[in-house]
């Protein structure tokens, strides 16, 4: 699937853009460009789907698996396709920081630009042809979005199962009456999807020529509360009144007495299965519309999962179900040959799961921060795996390696690592260390978080998992993407052969 090769990880919303969050637009093509220089192959980023501050702005936590966020949408490019003026940009305050991410602020921020450039737009050649064609190419999942974001705000954000019970259960005749008396809120709700599919693709687009390849992130499930779940409740676990019966998590372990119990609705992967599993494969299909490269997030759930009765306040007693396992992927196989996919497969696995990364040649995930226990097997340890591997310093979920080493490691995991790497480490050699033992390991694909790159200590984290605020915030500054940098990166290849 992979040559050898590396990669960042870094998301959207990190890049040093002008508008308070990043953007599509000219940060994130010099940053297409500083991988260029780098040698980089690949940019992996977090979902760009919809977040929502009840989520703590969450990418993981969406209410739609195929809507973009429209924060994303660049404001500089809706300067040059003439649906914003500079001088409306120049007119509203500049953010209050560059360093995070004021999710309320940006909000505000960009709304006051959204009116302004819908307003502008209605009427053009664009409405009339391409935003047409797109609207009728992506009908099947943008209309019933652009009916839930409507419905969410004229129910003051209530949770859709408690929405009139003929508006909950779709009622064609209902809906159309509904939608036929806000016509410009159900156009601008498109107009956005519009436009930030528009950059996506531009911006994709771009990546190419630089031959820069872009690895997306598929959350194995979505929000109850979510214009998927709305639409198509036939495909979960759910009762009488569209709530779920079920939800999902995973058992009690090491780390948790209680287990986890994420709320998410199960599938009802009989249902799917009778369909061809017909919703997953167009959601396949849509993400790699999007991106070259998937990561299917918690892949073991499509082997088996823990199902927890709705009614059971945490994970504890919950059951493992058996998942779609090796058919679904057979039928994904079929349909997208030559589909490239990586496994996130951290955590216990078991032998089903395994078997089936190997049968379909899926790679999976290595992270170094977890490889330093003290056991020689230890599956983290570069020379315990195989070539068909990515292999990380962190992940999104991981501090820093240098708040790693500073905060999280024990003292055993640092003795450890120095015998390993038979020198001394500290916190400030941790980073390149790591970053050199990825990148010659003998996985196909290495990637390396943005923050490692810049050898940030614990105020780069991106997500503390298990809090629901203060995440997703950390941006990089304009000043970072330096040739200096990019020329160490570039000869860290060279000497590595990626």
């Amino acid at each position: 699937m992979f040559t050898r090769s590396s990669g960042i990880l870094l998301h959207i919303s990190s890049l040093p853009s002008s508008g308070g969050i990043g953007d599509f637009g000219p940060a994130a093509y010099a940053f297409v460009d500083f991988l260029a220089v780098s040698q980089q192959k690949y940019w992996q980023i977090l979902p760009l789907n919809p977040t929502d501050a009840v989520y703590g702005n969450c990418p993981y936590s969406s209410p739609s698996a195929f809507a973009l966020n429209t924060l994303f949408i660049s404001p500089e490019l809706l300067v040059k396709d003439g649906l914003l003026k500079k001088d409306e940009l120049s007119a509203l305050p500049a953010p209050s920081r560059l360093d995070r991410v004021d999710y309320a602020a940006v909000i505000e921020r960009k709304n006051k630009l959204f009116d302004q450039a819908f307003a502008r737009f209605k009427n053009t050649a664009m409405e009339n042809e391409d935003f047409s064609a797109f609207c009728k190419k992506e009908d099947y999942w943008l209309a019933p979005y652009a009916q839930f974001v409507l419905f969410k705000k004229r129910f003051n954000g209530t949770i859709w199962s408690d929405w009139p019970e003929d508006i909950r259960e779709r009622r064609n005749d209902i809906l159309k009456e509904f939608s036929a008396k806000f016509p410009d809120d159900i156009k601008k709700i498109k107009f956005l999807q519009f436009i930030a599919f528009k950059q996506w693709t531009q911006l994709r687009a771009y990546a190419r020529t630089r031959k820069i390849a872009l690895i997306g992130d598929i959350p194995i499930y979505v929000n109850e509360d979510s214009a998927d779940v709305w639409a198509n409740p036939q495909i979960f676990k759910l009762d009488a009144k569209l709530k779920p019966v079920f939800v999902a998590g995973v058992p009690p372990d090491y780390f948790s007495k209680t287990g986890q119990r994420w709320g998410n609705p199960v599938y009802d992967w009989e249902r799917i299965k009778a369909s061809d599993y017909e919703w997953w494969m167009k959601r396949v299909r849509h993400n790699l519309e999007l991106f070259d490269t998937v990561r299917i997030d918690h892949f073991r759930g499509l082997m088996g999962y823990w199902q927890i009765a709705a009614a059971e306040p945490t994970a504890i007693n919950g059951h493992w179900e058996k998942g779609p396992g090796e058919d679904f992927l057979a039928r994904m196989q079929k349909i997208f040959p030559g589909l490239s996919v990586i496994a996130e497969d951290l955590g216990v696995i078991t032998h089903d799961v395994s078997e089936a990364m190997h049968k379909f040649n899926l790679p999976g995930m290595k992270v170094l921060h977890f490889a330093f226990s003290g056991d020689p097997h230890h599956p983290y340890l570069p020379e315990n795996y195989s070539e068909q591997s990515v292999v990380y310093t962190g992940t999104h979920d991981n501090n820093t390696s240098k708040g790693w080493f500073r905060k999280d490691a024990p003292q055993h995991e640092k003795d450890f690592l120095q015998k390993y790497l038979q020198k001394k480490i500290d916190e400030n050699n941790v980073t390149g260390a790591l970053m050199e033992m990825a990148f010659k390991s003998r996985a196909l694909l290495a990637i390396v978080p943005m923050q490692d790159v810049l050898d940030l200590d614990e105020t780069g984290r991106m997500n503390v998992p298990g809090t629901v605020y203060g995440n997703w915030e950390w941006r990089l500054s304009p000043e970072s993407l330096s040739q200096a940098r990019a020329s160490r990166l570039a000869q860290l290849v060279q000497n590595t052969q990626r």
